[in-house]
């Protein structure tokens, strides 16, 4: 489990720096000001929960039948996709109908970091 969320959380790092570099640059001009925060706010949350996603993989390795563990990862995992990835198409499509995904996503990542907190609370000496 914790090699699976450790290749997940640098491949999903290495793309939100990706993703930046191209808001930052190639999407310059293209969007309006809201438009690229809503791009930016959805890049700032996929590498933060890329870094947990790390998180949950170190822990993983020393708890490796953790189904708190796993449920944080897979749940870290979704949040990024649904949550940053919603975003980034909202602020590319406009069509705002994807902003009624967007706090799926942030359920996502508020049952990830919970797992957490009742793991660390239950598991972590």
């Amino acid at each position: 489990m914790h090699k699976r969320f450790l290749i997940f959380s640098t491949w999903a790092a290495g793309l939100a720096v990706v993703l930046g570099a191209f808001g930052a640059h190639g999407l310059r001009g293209s969007l309006d000001e809201h438009m690229m925060e809503v791009y930016k706010t959805g890049v700032h949350y996929h590498f933060l929960h890329a870094l947990g996603l790390g998180l949950v993989a170190v822990l993983a390795k020393q708890y490796p039948h953790s189904a708190l563990l796993s449920g944080a990862g897979w749940s870290m995992l979704a949040g990024i996709v649904v949550f940053s990835g919603s975003l980034y198409a909202l602020s590319l499509s406009g069509l705002k109908w994807l902003g009624m995904i967007t706090p799926l996503g942030g359920l996502a990542f508020i049952a990830a970091w919970l797992l957490l907190a009742v793991f660390a609370y239950r598991e972590a000496e």
